[in-house]
């Protein structure tokens, strides 16, 4: 049977979602993308329920499989632990995740506190899957749960005065060694302007695979923007204010030459210390072509019309 092509980044609901991850049980096998509903949101593949052990038939809109559940739980960036890529999944295990709560004020008219519980059923789980394009040049497929930021923004209701949104994730040494790192600017906090964050590709994640956001990838809850770099999908968010002003992050505190406010996926731009023309795909051996916007153009461009990006980086 010929499936229909459907980009991956097409809402999923729950309920479809779980009707699904039966079907798979119970039939062992399923055609990508026959089963998806018909609305798209624009930018990757068909989606069969993903699980850990079942990747091989789900592929993104450009034919790229799935990394597999231990690439994308074993190697992560994670400097509230180490500094490598593989000690955060060991040294993660012990955060506490539950219970977990998100504030989320500022410029709005509704201030709310949410545990993340709660956010998972205001805005059931779905399920999205994006190219993640490190700015050290690697790149995965993930295959994430979660809800646009969106939903949550329009009912917090922002006022006319705000502009951007700010970040901060949780500031604890005693659960984060690296946070004992004082070359560091902790808390690690983003930014995003407000139509970026408003824009429908914009995820909170709390999920994986179909399991809960493991500790290592950023649980129980992190922002996933897949046109940027990863640094700004920043991770265990605790707190989201709308303000005024063009807040200043973590990486651009470090090195504002190297780690600009937009870190829109651009091969054009290079890094100080290396070119991000190509990228090498956790899993592969050889490089590939790095996309503009991480191949997401058709969807974001139109957000950056008339800016350079050579400059505005």
């Amino acid at each position: 049977m010929k499936t229909k092509k459907i980009p991956s980044s097409q809402i999923t609901p729950e309920e479809v979602y779980l009707s699904r991850r039966k079907f798979i049980k119970n039939l062992a096998i399923i055609s990508a993308g026959s089963m998806l509903a018909a609305s798209c949101n624009g930018s990757a593949t068909p989606s069969t329920a993903t699980t850990p052990n079942s990747i091989n038939s789900v592929k993104d809109e450009l034919g790229d499989p799935l990394n597999s559940y231990q690439d994308i739980t074993g190697y992560t960036n994670y400097y509230e632990f180490a500094e490598d890529k593989s000690s955060p999944s060991r040294l993660a295990q012990g955060l506490k995740t539950f219970p977990w709560s998100l504030k989320v004020d500022g410029l709005v008219k509704n201030p709310k506190t949410y545990f993340v519980d709660d956010l998972k059923k205001l805005y059931p789980p779905e399920e999205r899957i994006y190219r993640l394009r490190c700015v050290e040049a690697w790149s995965m497929v993930i295959p994430w749960l979660g809800f646009p930021l969106n939903k949550l923004l329009k009912d917090i209701e922002p006022t006319s005065d705000a502009k951007f949104v700010h970040f901060e994730t949780l500031m604890d040494p005693a659960q984060y060694p690296g946070q004992g790192n004082r070359s560091y600017p902790w808390p690690y906090t983003e930014g995003l302007r407000l139509d970026e964050a408003m824009h429908d590709l914009t995820i909170l994640s709390t999920g994986l695979y179909g399991k809960d956001l493991t500790p290592q990838n950023g649980g129980p809850i992190r922002l996933v923007v897949p046109w940027k770099y990863g640094f700004k999908s920043i991770k265990a968010i605790v707190h989201i204010e709308l303000v005024a002003n063009q807040p200043t992050s973590f990486w651009m505190n470090l090195w504002p030459e190297a780690y600009g406010f937009y870190a829109n996926v651009n091969p054009e731009v290079a890094h100080p210390g290396w070119s991000q023309s190509s990228e090498l795909r956790i899993g592969e051996t050889k490089r590939r072509k790095t996309l503009m916007f991480n191949g997401y153009t058709d969807q974001v461009a139109a957000l950056y019309q008339g800016m350079d990006l050579t400059i505005n980086f």
